[in-house]
């Protein structure tokens, strides 16, 4: 008899990746039919309405897990990296290539707001020009250091047309330097913390469990991310600053599939393998629009590409704060070029040092905000160009931020995977191939 399991066959999923990619599809078809409705017909409101339900949503779960994540994950590697000779050169290596990386987005972005002179090309008048309502400090940096309670949380209360709401919001650079001491108090204490790095451990796992049952709904997140940009953003807005944004997403491509792949060949690191694994990081960022929120996904495809959890649990939340080469190299440097122009004001070669002094150094200054205007306007409260310069771009950066972000999660990634290699780290060569990443990555 022919066995009833082989009559039955369960239904053939097409794999995980293929599943986000025909989310995207559904979230792009979804976002065009509903823009070209009337916006205020019932089904259309309806519709919009669930796209930024469900986005949200997502979101928030990944963002959810980030404090606890953060906390256990380094709680309990503190006592790995301590316990390993090149701990010192880890830090040292990682922040140095930060430095290097960003260096090179920042003279990349200089080189192409010179070459294609955005400023000169605006189709804005002046009169859209307005000050930013949050701005950049070096003193942030020094303030953004201490935690302003154990785990960098804070809560704040916005009343809007008669309605309150209340918001969470966190500090990640916080939640390191909490976590990191901690740690090595508890690795100060021995045998009587052991228990206590056992339970972090322990709860860092549940953690995870949690966070793939969340990733094996990316494909409904991914839908509804990009139909509610498509539905919120289009590309209308584009038209009237379309050599600008040409020349930011030119230095996000030029980032992206040329310096990135470039580092990793010299590493001899396939950088086909390297971006098979890391894409669902990178295509989350393109779609939260968020560091933070793909921290999670990204940590674990830092693993996938064989970086040990330790380090990758050190080196990537650090990174989501400070080491973001589409926001805070790439894109200043374009915008301060452009509002130098717009403005009619001419750069000194000493003014280009300081652009890159600033992407460079300055994203640590910033970290403990949000947003790439936070780190525009440090960079031209640096130059001394008008901060109203960067209201003219608002229109927009939304658009602009997708490409960033996903530049942001590359680069987060691409450094642990150098570091590890130079350094000879454990499980540097293993790279999980993308169809056993996907199957882990989901359980």
């Amino acid at each position: 008899m022919i066995p009833y399991s082989d009559i039955v066959r369960r239904p053939r999923f097409p794999g995980f990746g293929m599943q986000v990619l025909l989310g995207m599809i559904v979230g792009i078809l979804g976002g065009l039919i509903i823009r070209g409705l009337d916006p205020q017909s019932a089904f259309a409101m309806s519709a919009t309405l669930t796209f930024q339900t469900v986005a949200q949503i997502f979101v928030q779960l990944l963002r959810t897990l980030v404090p606890p994540l953060i906390f256990t994950a380094i709680v309990a590697s503190v006592a790995a990296l301590r316990g390993l000779d090149n701990a010192a050169r880890l830090v040292v290596h990682t922040l140095v290539w930060f430095a290097i990386t960003a260096l090179i987005a920042v003279m990349i972005g200089m080189v192409l707001g010179l070459s294609i002179q955005p400023g000169l090309h605006a189709g804005i008048s002046r009169t859209a020009a307005q000050t930013p309502a949050s701005a950049g400090s070096w003193l942030d940096f020094l303030t953004g250091l201490v935690p302003s309670n154990y785990l960098g949380i804070s809560a704040s209360t916005n009343v809007e047309n008669g309605k309150a709401s209340t918001s969470v919001t966190f500090n990640v650079l916080q939640i390191i330097i909490a976590a990191a001491a901690v740690g090595a108090a508890a690795v100060r204490v021995r045998e009587q913390a052991r228990p206590f790095l056992s339970f972090m451990t322990s709860a860092n796992q549940v953690l995870r469990q949690v966070l793939r049952w969340i990733i094996a709904l990316t494909p409904i997140g991914s839908a509804a991310l990009l139909a509610n940009a498509v539905v919120r953003y289009g590309w209308d807005a584009m038209a009237a600053l379309g050599s600008f944004a040409t020349a930011v997403y030119a230095g996000l491509a030029i980032v992206l599939l040329a310096v990135y792949p470039g580092l990793l060949a010299l590493h001899r690191i396939d950088p086909r393998k390297f971006f098979a694994v890391a894409w669902p990081a990178i295509q989350l960022g393109f779609l939260s629009r968020s560091s933070i929120g793909t921290m999670p996904v990204t940590e674990q495809v830092a693993e996938r590409l064989g970086v040990p959890r330790a380090y990758a649990a050190f080196a990537v939340p650090l990174g989501s704060t400070t080491k973001m080469d589409g926001c805070a190299a790439i894109y200043p440097a374009i915008s301060a070029i452009f509002v130098a122009q717009f403005y009619g004001i001419a750069l000194q070669p000493s003014d280009y040092v300081l652009i890159a002094f600033v992407s460079v150094i300055g994203s640590a200054a910033t970290a403990g905000l949000t947003g790439a205007v936070v780190m525009l306007t440090l960079t031209l409260s640096t130059l001394g160009l008008p901060l109203e310069g960067a209201g003219l771009l608002l229109a927009i950066d939304p658009i602009l931020d997708m490409g960033r972000t996903a530049v942001n999660v590359a680069g987060q990634v691409v450094v642990p995977v150098i570091v590890a290699k130079r350094l000879g780290l454990p499980e540097t060569d293993t790279i999980a191939s993308p169809d056993k990443q996907i199957s882990e990555h989901i359980g």
